[in-house]
């Protein structure tokens, strides 16, 4: 069998080293053949630097590289210079930012033989290099772009940072469309998709395809691919689990695999962990989580319009747009609204997002840095119905969180905290759990589903009867027709005492 790409993004080195590579040649000749500019937004760790190496290769005319692949006998590889641009290293201040940019242009400008005046200038200095280029070639010049948007996603904890590094690239990717005339082809990559007025001024035939149906499945793998390039490789292992785990990630089209989960798991032999996410949290989302106070559940079920998941400015960056175009969030499905506009419903994608991104949180809501054994007890608690141990639980968890986590989170000043904190915990120990579940006459705070049992609860601060609700509404009839036991709970909380002042909970007689 070929070798496995663990982090190898480099078509040639796949190629000529055996390793598995995931033909992506068609939809590469489909973007040459009919467009100029582009740009594509997707997470991190999905594929995007080998896409664009795979670009590179084509337009430098390597065409013995891609012998057994689709583009082979349907591309005529002439050879076109190409500029390659990827950010990197140091980009924490301007200074950094600008000398990156000119280390990048002295490499292209070595590697395609050709010298800039302007070399301190960096905007002219990427003007003349393109237009040299054409001259010496004698062809237009193809511009590819990784991780446009890193400078500004480095610097998204210290704004005034941020903000200088917005401008430099503005006045770097204006050049693009001062330079059309010598231009065969542009591509550019990232994970935030900021608006066009705010970086890509000027650039307005920049064309998006990251949710076209089309281009879905440009970066990732599909079940197919697993079904057949990776099928003797996955031989044995639990494929229903496998989806579950780390299928789901939707770009208006079909679902696709993150590519680092799949290649990660194979590798450790079938084990079940967080492997996309275990490289790190970014920073800046917990600074949002600080500075807003989010309602959590609500992240996993949200409805929005096109244009909070189409981009973001630095200076008002919304937690929802960050957490889909990061890949926390996904495309469950869309509609069309009432004024033929489009409705996007988002979900979180799979289970290793579910379980690690509220980890992420507990550590957030609850400074626990290790919350396994309460999310065992939780666990078991309900797996096996027994309502006393889950609030025998639920009563220490609260009473484990210290005072100063109260006062510096705002979140915990308002009554979706202690929703919040028992849905992260419920929520990362896989449990299927359905926040603000709807009903034909209201709204159920929160249902957790297992194999035997259906947990319908509702939250209250002060003492409003929470369990008198449900019964009132008949939640659970949502649920008669399933074969499990279903149990109400109603639970209140104290805002002084900063913990549970009533837990109540009826198991309700299901004759079906």
């Amino acid at each position: 069998m070929k070798k496995l790409p663990i982090g190898i993004s480099t078509l040639k080195n796949i190629i000529e080293e055996n390793y598995l590579y995931i033909d992506k040649t068609k939809i590469a000749l489909d973007l040459i053949e009919n467009g100029k500019y582009y740009f594509l937004s997707r997470p991190r760790r999905f594929g995007k630097s080998l896409f664009l190496d795979t670009l590179k290769e084509i337009f430098l005319g390597n065409r013995e590289l891609f012998q057994d692949l689709y583009i082979y006998d349907k591309w005529n590889f002439n050879k076109y210079p190409v500029i390659k641009i990827s950010f990197g290293g140091d980009l924490r201040s301007e200074e950094a930012i600008k000398n990156t940019i000119l280390s990048i242009l002295d490499d292209n400008q070595q590697r395609l033989e050709i010298e800039s005046k302007n070399i301190e200038n960096f905007a002219i200095y990427f003007k003349d290099m393109i237009k040299n280029s054409y001259q010496k070639h004698k062809q237009k010049v193809v511009v590819l772009i990784d991780e446009y948007d890193k400078p500004i996603l480095d610097n998204l904890d210290q704004i005034e940072v941020g903000l200088k590094a917005k401008e430099i690239l503005k006045s770097f990717y204006t050049i693009l469309k001062e330079s059309d005339e010598y231009l065969k082809f542009v591509f550019l990559t990232g994970v935030t998709k900021f608006s066009k007025v705010s970086i890509f001024s000027g650039l307005n035939n920049l064309e998006d395809i990251t949710l076209y149906k089309k281009y879905s499945t440009i970066c990732g793998y599909t079940q197919n691919d697993l079904d057949t390039s990776f099928s003797s490789y996955l031989d044995g292992a639990d494929m229903q689990k496998v989806r579950e785990w780390y299928n789901g990630y939707n770009f208006n089209g079909e679902s696709v695999y993150n590519p680092f989960d799949i290649l990660l798991f194979i590798k450790n032999e079938f084990t079940f962990k967080n492997y996309w996410l275990s490289t790190g949290t970014p920073s800046f989302l917990i600074k949002l989580l600080q500075q807003n106070s989010y309602f959590i559940p609500r992240l996993e079920n949200l409805k929005t319009d096109e244009r909070l998941i189409d981009s973001f400015d630095i200076e008002n960056i919304a937690l929802e747009t960050i957490l889909f175009q990061s890949g926390y969030l996904t495309i469950d499905k869309i509609k069309v609204n009432d004024f033929e506009a489009l409705d996007y419903y988002l979900k979180i994608p799979n289970k290793e997002v579910a379980i690690s991104f509220n980890d992420m949180i507990i550590r957030f809501l609850t400074n626990n840095n290790n919350p396994l054994l309460i999310k065992t007890d939780i666990f078991r608690s309900l797996r096996d119905a027994n309502l006393k141990k889950f609030k025998k639980t639920l009563v220490s968890l609260f009473a484990s969180i210290p005072y100063n986590n109260y006062v510096k989170n705002r979140i915990a000043n308002y009554e979706g905290y202690y929703a919040s904190v028992i849905y992260a915990y419920i929520a990362s120990s896989g449990i299927e759990i359905i926040p603000e579940d709807i009903t034909n006459i209201g709204r159920i705070d929160l249902t957790i589903k297992l194999a035997q049992n259906i947990f319908i609860l509702e939250f209250k601060v002060g003492n409003d009867d929470a369990i008198k609700q449900i019964k009132e509404k008949n939640y659970h009839q949502k649920y008669l027709n399933e074969d499990k036991d279903i149990y109400l709970i109603g639970i209140n909380f104290d805002e002084e005492e900063r913990n549970i002042k009533y837990f109540k909970w009826e198991k309700v007689l299901n004759h079906n």
